[in-house]
């Protein structure tokens, strides 16, 4: 046998090192000590960040959400009955994203962005980030322009900016979420995209909505993202920001995107829920320490951004400004706004719009009392029209309201008093109506001229609403070209006829 010499078997070696196809991969394993609701605790994940997604057998993937000196605190997103302690999970190096586009408009989706309507996969072309920092001061455009939403109470005394945060308050079943609906079905037509998020409702109910979304051509624009009672808290907890994320991207590019939270209490519950189940110390109301926080991340990213931010966004193809506006709703138990999650959220928003269950019982609908709701910016940006007419009419009811408790005792009442509880009553009557009727600004305007006017005073309490009807179908009908300029630019001019209009209509309605 042949003996090698060091130099060739030296050189055989470098050979078949040359060869040797490596490949470098470097991983950041963990290992599971602990399974349970849900929840899953792993040693080992050292260099995990919070938020990041971390992969488990079969695909499945869960979120890290508490990072502790010896073991990472991981939510699954989805199945976790075939974990069990022992199985080995990696570092991703991403954190969450979801699909982000045009091709949503229409279309009913999870928490991460996926197809739930039965229409097929969506189609995207991007993602994004579903946490990100809000835009920064000199980012931002003063709130100047009107956001309509066809409810006469709301457009004359609680009026809303595009780019502000609005909040929708009150107990249970007072009209929250009609309200919501009613205002994404006023945008038809008026090229502003709506993203409407159902968070921890039945799914009977959100069905209900998507078809009421449907029958008024609604879904044409507006995107549904749904995390119903029965999903995981984690996609109760990760619904708002997923329709913020598809919200921003119209907005970043110099558009107009409405989003209604329907409600930001169950969204409290659930990280309550994964909060506790991390472990993690409770504070007031066995809410964490960092409630505030996940409220105030969220709401901050809607507002009015510049034509500089657009342009940043868009590689400098577009100069023009985007708004997202917000319409968060919270749920109140009898009527106390001193609860925890509704003072934190007040603070946050713009304003709110508080609906009472007296009025709702009274028949008051939308049952909005206009003495503690609040619009902090709405006003400059309120239509003209609008803001010169109903300049009387919140005063004419805050009047009402003082004196209310006296109208039972009118005969010995002053003449003066009478009038104010009688011009009370029909203002109040006015403002009523009925879900899925939004108006435009025309018929708003005029309808307010008519009531600052005492127009109203000869018609009967009860027939005040039969009046309305048949005063809106003749102007409608008869002033067709006057109603389309009022609704075009909203300018004051156009008061100097309504004078004539309603003289003319009730010299035919008597």
């Amino acid at each position: 046998m042949k003996q090698l010499k060091f130099s060739e078997l030296s050189n055989i070696i470098k050979k078949e090192i040359k060869n040797i196809n490596l490949k470098v991969e470097l991983k950041n394993e963990g290992i599971i000590f602990n399974v349970f609701d849900g929840i899953v605790r792993v040693y080992g994940l050292y260099e995990a960040m919070y938020g990041e997604i971390i992969e488990f057998v079969d695909s499945l993937i869960g979120l890290v959400f508490n990072i502790e000196r010896t073991n990472v605190g991981i939510v699954i997103l989805g199945d976790y009955k075939n974990l069990s302690e022992g199985m080995k999970c990696k570092c991703t190096g991403s954190l969450l994203k979801v699909p982000v586009g045009l091709e949503l408009i229409g279309r009913v989706v999870d928490s991460l962005g996926k197809a739930i309507d039965g229409k097929g996969k969506i189609k995207t072309k991007k993602t994004d980030y579903i946490e990100k920092i809000a835009p920064g001061v000199v980012f931002r455009k003063t709130v100047n322009q009107p956001l309509n939403t066809g409810i006469k109470a709301i457009d004359s005394m609680i009026p809303i900016g595009l780019g502000q945060r609005e909040l929708i308050i009150g107990d249970r079943n007072v009209g929250k979420t009609s309200l919501g609906l009613d205002v994404i079905i006023n945008q038809k037509n008026k090229d502003i995209i709506c993203i409407y998020v159902a968070i921890g409702q039945k799914k009977s109910n959100i069905v209900k909505n998507v078809k009421i979304f449907e029958k008024y051509g609604a879904m044409n624009y507006t995107i549904v993202v749904v995390a119903s009672a029965s999903e995981p808290a984690i996609m109760q907890y990760l619904a708002p920001y997923t329709g913020c994320t598809i919200g921003e991207y119209f907005r970043d590019r110099g558009k107009n995107a409405l989003i209604v939270y329907d409600d930001l209490t169950k969204q409290a519950w659930a990280y309550r829920q994964i909060s506790l189940l991390l472990k993690r110390p409770p504070g007031r109301e066995a809410y964490p320490g960092d409630i505030f926080y996940i409220h105030s991340k969220l709401l901050e990213r809607a507002c009015r951004v510049n034509e500089n931010y657009v342009s940043k966004k868009t590689k400098g193809k577009r100069k023009q400004t985007g708004s997202l506006t917000a319409l968060p709703i919270i749920e109140t138990r009898g009527g106390d706004v001193s609860e925890f999650i509704p003072t934190n959220v007040i603070s946050i928003t713009d304003g709110q719009i508080f609906l009472v269950t007296n009025l709702f019982n009274a028949g008051v609908r939308p049952a909005i009392n206009v003495g503690l709701s609040v619009s902090r910016v709405g006003g400059s940006a309120q239509t003209k029209i609008i803001k010169k007419l109903a300049s009387g009419i919140r005063l004419s009811l805050a009047k009402y309201r003082e004196l209310e408790s006296f109208a039972q005792f009118s005969s010995e009442l002053d003449e003066l008093t009478k009038k104010q509880i009688e011009k009370g009553k029909r203002i109040t009557e006015i403002m009523k109506q009925k879900q899925f009727n939004t108006m435009s600004v025309a018929e708003i305007s005029i309808l307010l001229y008519a009531a600052n006017k005492d127009y109203l005073f000869d018609i009967d309490i009860n027939k005040i609403c039969s009046f309305e009807k048949e005063f809106l179908n003749y102007f409608n009908l008869n002033y067709k070209t006057l109603r389309n300029l009022i609704n075009n630019n909203g300018k004051e001019e156009y008061i100097e006829k309504f004078k004539q209009i309603l003289k003319n209509f009730k010299e035919k309605y008597r």
